[in-house]
C-alpha cells in the first residue's frame, strides 16, 4: 500500500515535458508546475509572437511570466526522491537482494526461483504466476547465495540427502557416485531431523529448566544463609552486649561493696585512733604525776598514794592494769586484719579463669557447628544419571607413574606385573610408593568410575592434594597414610584411610567403584557401581589446595571406566 501511494505522487510531481521528477520546480500563473529549464525552453520559441502558453492548459500569459523557484515543492521531491533512494519505493536498499532483471536501479527481489536460479521482483515474477511452463518453477524466499542450491558437479536443483554419506546431492548424483545409497528427499529428511531436533531441544530446555531450579534453590539457600548470618550477628552482639553490660554492673556492685566497707573500716579506725590519742594523752600525763611521785621526798607521802588502799585513780597498780591498752593492741590486730583485700583478688583471679575457660569451650561448640551451615547448598546426586552430569574424563600421568607400573590404553590402563620399566626421572614421580596419579585436577563437582582387579597385597582408589610427597617410602608419600590424601583400599579388605587412621566398611566388595567429589562442599563419596549404586564411605571435610585422583596397587589392575559405555544397565 505504501509503495501504490508514494507512485502515485510520483506522477503528480512528475514535469510534463521530460516526464521525470521536477528538477528546480516552478509553478506559473495557471497553477501547473514545470522543471524551470523546460518551460525556459518551451516558451523560448514563443519570443517572436510575445505571447506565452500553458502547454497543459493552454491558458496565455503576456508578457512572459518571471519565474521563480517553487521551494516547498522542492522541498516535497527531494524527499520523494530520498525516499526512493531508501527503498521505500520498492527499491533494494543495502543488504536487500536485487533482482537480476531490472535494469538501471534495482528493485528488490521477493522471490528466488531454484530452476532459473535468478531473483525477481514482484514486476518480474508476474510470468511465474502466468507462465503454464514457469509455474513448475521452485520458487523460495528471495535468497542471496543461490549457488548453494546448485550441485557444482552437475548444475542441478540440490533437493536430496544422502544419509549414507550425509551430504545434499541433486538427483543425478544418485546414479553416479552416490549410487546404492540410502537416499531421501530432502524434506524428508528435514522432517526426521526437525524431530530429532525437537527432542534435543526438549531435552536442553529440560536442562535449562533443572539448571534455572538449582539456581533457584543456591540463591534461596544464599539469600537463607545471609539472613541467618545476619540474625546470628545481631544475637551475638546483642548477647555479648548484655553480658558485657552484666559484668560491668557487677564490677560497679563490687567496687561499691569494697568502698563501703573500706568506709566503715576507715569509720572505726579513726574512732579508735581518736580513743588511742586519748588514752595516750591520759597515759603521759600520768606518768608526769608518777615522775613527780618518784622525786617527792616525803616518805609517808609516797607511801600513802602507792598504797592500794589509797586513791584508785592515782594508785600504783591502776598504770599496769589500764583496760585501754590491752583493747587498744586487740583493735590494732582486728583493723589490719579487715583492711586486707587479698581473699577478694584471688576470688577475683579464679572466677576470670573459670569465666575463660567456659567461654572457650562454648565458643569451640560454635565453631564446631559450622559445617551446618552448609547444609541448604545443592544436595548430593541420588542416581548414576544424576552423577553422570559432572563426570570427568581422566587419563593417568606417566610422569608420576613408580617404575613397577605399566601405562596403556591411552594411559586409562594401570597395571602391577612385576616388571620394571625405564621411565625417565622425574621429580614428579613416586619412587618407592606404587602408586600414580591423573593428570587432570578435581576442580568443582566431579565424578569417575574405576574397575579394579588384584591378587597382590594391596589396591587403593585415592584423592590427593597435588603437593603430596613423591619421594622416599615415608607416611607423607603413602596414599592415606597423611593428612593431604584420602584413599579406598579395595583389596584385600574394604576399608577407607585418611592421616593414617584406619575406617573398616561393612558390605560387599566391588570391582567397579564410582567417586564423586564436590570440591565447594568438601565432600568425598565413594559408591559401589552394579545394577544400583551403593554408599560405601562418604567424608565431610575442606579442600583448601588443588586435587588430583589417584591409584595405588601391587600385582593387579585399574581401569578408568568410560562412562559414555552403556554396557551395563543401571537403575535409579
Amino acid at each position: 500500500m505504501a509503495e501504490a501511494s508514494i507512485s502515485v505522487d510520483q506522477d503528480q510531481f512528475s514535469c510534463a515535458f521530460c516526464l521525470d521528477l521536477l528538477k528546480d520546480p516552478v509553478t506559473i500563473n495557471c497553477g501547473h508546475s514545470f522543471c524551470m529549464e523546460c518551460i525556459n525552453e518551451y516558451w523560448d520559441q514563443d519570443e517572436q509572437t510575445g505571447v506565452y502558453s500553458c502547454p497543459q492548459c493552454r491558458e496565455t500569459f503576456t508578457p512572459r511570466p518571471v519565474l521563480r523557484r517553487n521551494n516547498m515543492l522542492a522541498e516535497v521531491v527531494e524527499k520523494l526522491k530520498m525516499a526512493e533512494l531508501t527503498g521505500l519505493t520498492g527499491y533494494a536498499g543495502p543488504g536487500d537482494v536485487e533482482c537480476d532483471f531490472c535494469t538501471g536501479t534495482k528493485r528488490k527481489a521477493s522471490e528466488s526461483c531454484l530452476v532459473c536460479q535468478t531473483s525477481f521482483c514482484e514486476t518480474h515474477l508476474k510470468p511465474h504466476y502466468e507462465v503454464p511452463a514457469l509455474k513448475k518453477h521452485k520458487l523460495i524466499k528471495a535468497f542471496t547465495q543461490l549457488q548453494d542450491k546448485i550441485c557444482p558437479q552437475h548444475d542441478k536443483l540440490i533437493e536430496i540427502y544422502c544419509r549414507t554419506d550425509q551430504s545434499c546431492i541433486c538427483y543425478l548424483c544418485t546414479m553416479d557416485e552416490h549410487k546404492g545409497h540410502d537416499t531421501v528427499s530432502a524434506a524428508a529428511e528435514r522432517t526426521q531431523k526437525q524431530t530429532q531436533l525437537k527432542e534435543v531441544q526438549i531435552k536442553s530446555q529440560q536442562r535449562i529448566q533443572e539448571k534455572e531450579e538449582k539456581v533457584q534453590e543456591l540463591r534461596q539457600a544464599v539469600n537463607t544463609l545471609k539472613h541467618s548470618a545476619q540474625v546470628a550477628v545481631e544475637d551475638s552482639e546483642r548477647i555479648s552486649t548484655e553480658l558485657i553490660q552484666f559484668i560491668e554492673n557487677k564490677c560497679s556492685e563490687l567496687r561499691e561493696l569494697i568502698r563501703n566497707q573500706e568506709k566503715a573500716e576507715l569509720s572505726r579506725a579513726e574512732e579508735l585512733l581518736e580513743k588511742l590519742d586519748q588514752e595516750i594523752t591520759d597515759l603521759k600525763r600520768r606518768d608526769t604525776e608518777l615522775e613527780q611521785l618518784s622525786h617527792t621526798e616525803d616518805h609517808i607521802q609516797f607511801l600513802q598514794v602507792t598504797s592500794t588502799d589509797s586513791c584508785t585513780d592515782m594508785s600504783f597498780l591502776s598504770v599496769f592494769n589500764c583496760p585501754g591498752i590491752v583493747d587498744a593492741l586487740c583493735i590494732n590486730f582486728n583493723v589490719n586484719k579487715q583492711l586486707s583485700f587479698d581473699g577478694l583478688k584471688k576470688s577475683l583471679s579464679s572466677l576470670k579463669e573459670q569465666l575463660e575457660e567456659f567461654c572457650t569451650k562454648e565458643f569451640n561448640k560454635v565453631s564446631l557447628q559450622d559445617a551446618t551451615i552448609q547444609e541448604p547448598l545443592p544436595s548430593e546426586p541420588k542416581t548414576r544419571e544424576d552423577f553422570l552430569k559432572y563426570s570427568c574424563e581422566m587419563t593417568l600421568d606417566p610422569i608420576t607413574a613408580h617404575r613397577f607400573l605399566r601405562l596403556s590404553e591411552g594411559n586409562r590402563v594401570v597395571k602391577f606385573d612385576g616388571s620394571v620399566h625405564t621411565y625417565p626421572d622425574s621429580p614428579e614421580r613416586f619412587d618407592s610408593w606404587e602408586q600414580v596419579l591423573c593428570k587432570e585436577s578435581v576442580c568443582g563437582r566431579c565424578y569417575w568410575e574405576a574397575e579394579w582387579s588384584s591378587t597382590g597385597y594391596w589396591l587403593t582408589i585415592s584423592l590427593s592434594c597435588e603437593a603430596i610427597q613423591r619421594k622416599g617410602g615415608g607416611v607423607e608419600c603413602g596414599f592415606g597414610c597423611n593428612d593431604q590424601s584420602w584413599c579406598l583400599v579395595c583389596f584385600p579388605d574394604l576399608s577407607f584411610w585418611h592421616n593414617n587412621i584406619k575406617t573398616k566398611i561393612h558390605g560387599p566388595s566391588f570391582s567397579r567403584i564410582g567417586v564423586y567429589v564436590d570440591h565447594g562442599a568438601g565432600t568425598l563419596s565413594f559408591y559401589g557401581v552394579s545394577d544400583t549404586m551403593t554408599l560405601l564411605h562418604r567424608v565431610k571435610t575442606k579442600f583448601t589446595q588443588p586435587l588430583r585422583a589417584g591409584f595405588g596397587l601391587t600385582w593387579g589392575t585399574v581401569k578408568l571406566c568410560d562412562l559414555n559405555d552403556e554396557s551395563v544397565v543401571f537403575h535409579k
